[in-house]
């Protein structure tokens, strides 16, 4: 078996041989599943729109979860699957009792650059980029915004970083590995249309003006 399989996915045994020597207090293999599985937490603890600091109780609370648990997983290899179903749980468990207002939206997470002492033309030219770059990531999340949720939690977690395997996001959208794909195939022709759509609507509504 290689390293990985299709989907950029480190082969189980790999992962199993981490968990092992992570059991040992080996500290190389315990930040080598750290910077493997984070993004599949960070994802599945923003899929249920969590606040930051409420995203992060989750983040902290499944690691610290996996190191009370690291010598009792019954199959080192999925430890990317335990992850993911504990983390879920975690955000349900925060989700369903959660005070804190959300107070922005995806959007608000488009970084629109800076304006630094480089000449005002350049800085001008910059700040006009930016702009076209916000209204490009602002009509994307409106796209995104409109799909239905199962279409935003997939992927959200699909566009994680490293990528999840797809047992990994089985568990925590608790859905059959199987139907990953084609549901997959269907968010994203949701997602091109609704673009289409909004391009088509900004044209109509340009020529109106004009």
């Amino acid at each position: 078996m290689g390293a990985g399989d299709e989907n950029g996915v480190v082969a189980d045994f790999e992962v199993s041989d981490l968990v092992t020597a992570a059991r040992r207090g080996d500290k190389a293999s315990w930040e080598a599943l750290v910077y493997r599985y984070s993004g599949l937490v960070w994802s599945v603890a923003r899929g249920y729109r969590l606040g930051s600091a409420d995203s992060a109780d989750v983040f902290q609370t499944t690691w610290l979860r996996l190191v009370e648990h690291l010598g009792r997983i019954s199959d080192p290899g999925q430890v990317g699957a335990w992850l993911a179903t504990t983390a879920r749980h975690e955000a349900l468990r925060i989700a369903r009792g959660v005070t804190r207002t959300v107070l922005a939206d995806d959007a608000t997470l488009v970084a629109l650059g800076h304006v630094d002492d480089r000449s005002p033309e350049r800085a001008a030219l910059e700040a006009e980029q930016a702009q076209l770059d916000a209204a490009r990531a602002a009509e994307l999340w409106r796209a995104f915004g409109g799909l239905p949720a199962r279409c935003r939690e997939l992927l959200r977690l699909l566009i994680a970083s490293p990528p999840p395997s797809y047992l990994d996001v089985a568990a925590a959208l608790d859905m059959p590995v199987g139907s990953i794909g084609p549901t997959r195939a269907r968010c994203l022709r949701r997602l091109r249309e609704r673009l289409a759509g909004d391009v088509s609507d900004t044209a109509s509504r340009t020529h109106k003006d004009d």
